[in-house]
């Protein structure tokens, strides 16, 4: 090196040669931290993407700083920062409520998905033998699966994954799985051609009921033409407006009939049986509903004769969302015990 440099190791050349190395070294970890404050800028934003996943899950800034253990504010500023970032705005935002918009929905999806693959990324470092799953669900059930059926099968699910969070939203209301940030939900009913992936969790069985004391004073129908006689208690499907018809198999014939009533239940598909239950009349729910209290003596069983139908659950998800392990575990879960 003394060489190249055309230095001597004595006098004034060894003086020239120590300011030398030391500029040359100077230099390089002046390089060496360029690169690697230049790496550090490249992701320094990562919290201010958890911010705007979190506030899009959330679709609140409250509920989603709450979350985060922090202010509005500052997930407020996060987000402005990473609009600025991208030159594009993700997220409508109105004294009332959040709205992402077509942008803004796309980058959730792809950032989601991200925040997954880094997931999977450490248990896979960490191997079988490291920490146990973890991670976070969100999942929309409709409430008759989410009241009867799901929370012993939750139960069972989080003795065996205490670490991983679900959380539950119970509603009638189809929900928009990408836009509004779920990972997964509990359909009823045959599926449309919608592009998502479905798996069925079971085929639930259908009984006719009422109280003993409507029975008492309006007699026992003793087929599906004598309904038409009888106090029905129909439920108004909210994606079309229309009663839902009430499925019989007679003489193994398949027949969809569609009750009559005075009384039209809307948005709580649950009311139907509180009202038959109070003796206001006959309604068609699910076995699982009802079991319990035909066997208490609450409700009984019409038209044994003509039962036979169900209606199909199934878990739905999207297929181009990444999804995480926890995610993946749940369904699975679900499918397996349902």
């Amino acid at each position: 090196m003394v060489a190249e440099a055309g230095l001597h190791p004595t006098g004034g050349g060894l003086k020239h040669f120590i300011e030398a190395a030391i500029e040359d070294k100077a230099a390089r970890e002046k390089r060496t931290y360029s690169q690697g404050a230049k790496m550090g800028r490249r992701f320094d934003h990562l919290g201010d993407v958890e911010a705007f996943v979190t506030v899009a899950e959330k679709g609140s800034m409250t509920e989603a700083a709450v979350a985060l253990s922090t202010t509005p504010s500052v997930l407020s500023r996060a987000i402005t920062r990473l609009e600025t970032r991208l030159g594009a705005q993700l997220m409508r935002r109105t004294t009332r409520r959040l709205s992402l918009t077509d942008e803004g929905r796309a980058y959730l999806e792809q950032a989601r998905a991200a925040f997954s693959m880094i997931d999977d990324a450490e248990r896979a470092i960490q191997g079988p033998t490291g920490a146990s799953l973890t991670g976070h669900v969100r999942i929309s059930v409709p409430t008759t699966y989410g009241h009867y059926r799901l929370p012993a099968m939750l139960d069972r699910f989080m003795q065996s994954y205490p670490e991983v969070q679900v959380e539950l939203s119970i509603t009638n209301r189809n929900v928009d799985l990408v836009a509004e940030g779920y990972d997964l939900a509990i359909r009823l009913g045959p599926l449309p051609d919608s592009g998502l992936v479905a798996r069925k969790l079971e085929d639930a069985p259908l009984r006719l009921v009422a109280a003993p004391r409507y029975l008492e004073r309006a007699s026992i129908p003793q087929d599906v033409e004598d309904l038409t006689k009888h106090q029905c208690l129909p439920f108004v499907m909210p994606s079309t407006g229309r009663c839902a018809p009430w499925l019989f198999r007679v003489e193994g014939r398949d027949v969809d009939w569609t009750p009559p009533g005075r009384i039209r239940l809307l948005d709580d598909v649950l009311g139907v049986v509180s009202l038959a239950e109070s003796g206001l009349g006959i309604c068609q729910t699910y076995d699982f509903i009802v079991r319990d209290r035909i066997e208490q003596g609450r409700l009984v069983d019409l038209l044994e004769h003509a039962r036979g139908r169900s209606r199909p659950f199934s878990l739905i998800f999207a297929p181009h969302r990444r999804l995480s392990a926890a995610t993946r575990t749940l369904i699975d879960f679900l499918a397996s015990d349902g």
